[in-house]
């Protein structure tokens, strides 16, 4: 059937189906960006947080420049930039304990508490 101006019916899905596309592409570009994002942040962050002595190939001020690319430059950071994180023991922040302060203990717990009870 056709309506009164000469068109068919479904002109209109039609229409709908090209409007959707462009919005998911819109919204892939989206995504695409926001992930770029994340990947420039954590890698500038794990730049400032690994120590000298740890970072490969490049001077930490060089590896900030590379990770100013898209993409290209944090992957190179998190795959070439710095060693391998794992099987390392954890710092000694002078506690005593490995990886920082003794564990919480509740009140219930701790002797001293209980003592004093």
């Amino acid at each position: 059937m056709q309506a009164c101006d000469g068109r068919r019916r479904g002109g209109d899905a039609r229409a709908a189906r090209v409007e959707g596309r462009r919005y998911g592409g819109a919204m892939g570009k989206a995504l695409i960006a926001i992930v770029a994002v994340v990947l420039l942040v954590y890698a500038f962050f794990d730049l400032l947080a690994t120590p000298r002595q740890q970072v490969r190939g490049l001077p930490k001020p060089a590896w900030f420049v590379v990770i100013l690319l898209p993409f290209v430059g944090p992957l190179a950071w998190m795959f070439l930039g710095t060693q391998s994180r794992k099987g390392r023991p954890p710092r000694d922040s002078g506690y005593g304990w490995p990886g920082g302060r003794p564990p919480t203990r509740g009140p219930d717990d701790d002797p001293d508490y209980l003592r004093g009870l």
